[in-house]
């Protein structure tokens, strides 16, 4: 028997999700499962609807769970990290803020202030959990980060929190399928060739049943527009660098310093309407404010829902469980991981964390040599570590000079605004977010005070046409919105491709 802590149970698809792909193996059927979240209310769901899958497949399997973290983390051998620090009022002070400054983010977690800021706050908590798992749980335990912004959080963990850690994310295996779909050819016989930092990932070669087909992808933008109307920015990068990177249009948009410098190119390159990965502002905030709003309303629905049990067929593509497989059985994995770059792919940082190809069996996580990045995706994914580094500081020292620093070298934010900008923007989000911030907190008075005594300098619409404001039950239901059925997949672990 091995036991497996959930940090950040309380997002009951995604933790019903993961451990359905626990229990599809047979060696790990008899796991132990330790929930563990702030929110006793959810945690109480997550729990019985988990209790009730194990009692109908009548598995050996166990759960338990507890607001006491290490009583969750006691003994485990591996640990899952799912919580977002903050929650939605903070994730709106991520991307509002900024906005009053003209910079404008969909997402707001990756890089970009919202991605910094949130670092800020997720990287002593992080550090926090993996001081209770040197502590209390089984010698050499295993901690899978899936919380963003991934490199950020990732490259403190490795470097100060003393436990095996990786980055997980499902960027790339969505990806795939994405590019099998618009080839027309079947993702299970395709081989790819990923590298990169998580979030702009490349895909450098393609094979179909190893006959090289790389050079039909920069010719498929076009098709990949037809099937995917909201993909306009990844296919303007793939016709001008020949390459395509991991990552909605809405996420890859914040990346770089072109698509959503002023409110006309947000527009020009966001698909219309709603639409939260296809470039609407704070689209991201706004979707979770109404799925949210629809957990509330849906409660007992939502409970009826869930007595369906999980599908033990339904293994998804999602790297956790085929890691805790190759660890605990041997059979190797092969996947793609985000770990400290050393010499894997040679024209990026060796202290970056990279998202590339790796393999995992009992012995352990290995990383073979990738090679060269081609040098325009080097060039931007650089563009992305620098601040990253930064960021890393800031968020162990609690030095605002070097959080200031990663702000400039934002690609977006540079692309925006001008250095008092920028120093006046770190200084608000600062102060509004202090609370989470405890390593600032000899910096806060300093921030207060420059913005008392400055002239205001964050004077844009908060507000602008390509975003909207959360909608009530009613407004959603009045306007025939597939929301609720959305958010019940969501909800019930429907959503997630199977493997």
């Amino acid at each position: 028997m091995i036991k497996v802590a959930f940090i950040g149970a309380g997002g009951i698809g995604w933790t019903r999700t993961l451990v359905r792909d626990i229990l599809t193996v047979p060696e790990l059927r008899d796991t132990e499962i330790a929930l563990t979240d702030i929110d006793a209310d959810r945690l109480a769901v997550v729990e019985r609807v988990i209790r009730r899958d194990i009692d109908h497949h009548k598995l050996p399997a166990a759960v338990a769970a507890t607001t006491d973290r290490r009583a969750a983390l006691k003994d485990a051998d591996f640990v899952i990290n799912a919580v977002r620090v903050g929650g939605m009022d903070l994730w709106r002070h991520d991307v509002e803020i900024p906005l009053k400054y003209g910079v404008d983010q969909c997402i707001g977690d990756t890089l970009g202030p919202g991605g910094i800021m949130n670092g800020m706050r997720s990287v002593p908590v992080t550090l926090e959990f993996c001081r209770d798992i040197r502590e209390v749980a089984a010698p050499g335990a295993w901690f899978l980060n899936y919380v963003n912004p991934m490199s950020i959080v990732t490259w403190a963990a490795l470097q100060e929190g003393g436990v095996n850690t990786l980055g997980l994310c499902h960027g790339v295996q969505h990806t795939c399928r994405l590019i099998a779909d618009v080839l027309g050819l079947p993702v299970n016989e395709m081989d790819f060739t990923v590298g990169g930092v998580n979030h702009m990932t490349w895909f450098t070669r393609l094979l179909h049943r190893g006959r090289d087909v790389t050079a039909r992808l920069p010719d498929a933008a076009d098709t990949l527009l037809e099937k995917y109307p909201a993909e306009r920015v990844r296919a303007d990068l793939l016709r001008r660098t020949g390459y395509f990177m991991t990552e909605s249009s809405g996420f890859t948009a914040e990346l770089v310093p072109w698509y959503r410098k002023r409110p006309a190119d947000v527009q020009r390159w966001s698909l219309p309407g709603r639409s939260h990965h296809g470039g609407e502002t704070a689209g991201g905030w706004r979707f979770n404010m109404e799925k949210d709003t629809w957990f509330r309303h849906l409660a007992a629905e939502l409970d009826t829902a869930l007595e369906q049990p999980i599908d033990l067929d339904g293994r998804t593509y999602e790297h956790a469980s085929y890691i805790i497989e190759a660890l605990v059985t041997g059979r190797t994995y092969h996947g793609w991981f985000n770990v400290r770059n050393g010499p894997a792919i040679t024209n990026l940082p060796a202290d970056a964390i990279v998202e590339t190809p790796a393999f995992v069996n009992r012995e352990g996580v290995h990383v073979p040599a990738f090679g060269a990045l081609p040098d325009v995706c080097a060039g931007l994914c650089a563009a992305m570590v620098s601040p990253q580094r930064l960021a890393v500081t800031a968020a162990l020292t609690g030095d605002v000079d070097s959080l200031r620093q990663a702000m400039l070298l934002d690609p977006l934010t540079a692309a925006v605004c001008g250095t008092s900008e920028i120093e006046q923007m770190t200084d608000a989000l600062l102060v509004a977010q202090a609370d989470y911030l405890p390593r600032f907190a000899e910096a806060i008075p300093g921030a207060k005070a420059r913005l008392a005594a400055g002239e205001p300098l964050g004077n844009c619409d908060p507000w602008p046409p390509t975003r909207y404001v959360p909608r009530s039950i009613e407004e959603m239901t009045a306007e025939g919105n597939d929301l609720r059925d959305i958010c019940l997949s969501i909800f019930t672990g429907q959503h997630v491709r199977a493997q």
